[in-house]
């Protein structure tokens, strides 16, 4: 995948692209950031969060 900026050409490499579909993918709630530097992706973070919502129900207002 090639995308163009200021007429130069970017490639983001397909490894890059499976990493952050995968990172979707496997995340029911949460975060996916991907931090850029020179036009570049140089890193991916993922903050998941656990939802608690179905033990309520069953506990009847018990939790955490």
């Amino acid at each position: 995948m090639n995308h163009k900026k200021n007429n130069n050409e970017l490639s983001v490499s397909e490894a890059i692209i499976k990493k952050i579909a995968a990172s979707v993918v496997n995340l029911d709630y949460g975060n996916v950031v991907i931090k850029i530097h020179n036009a570049k992706i140089v890193q991916i973070e993922v903050t998941e969060r656990k939802r608690f919502d179905e033990l309520w129900e069953v506990e009847k207002g018990g939790g955490i």
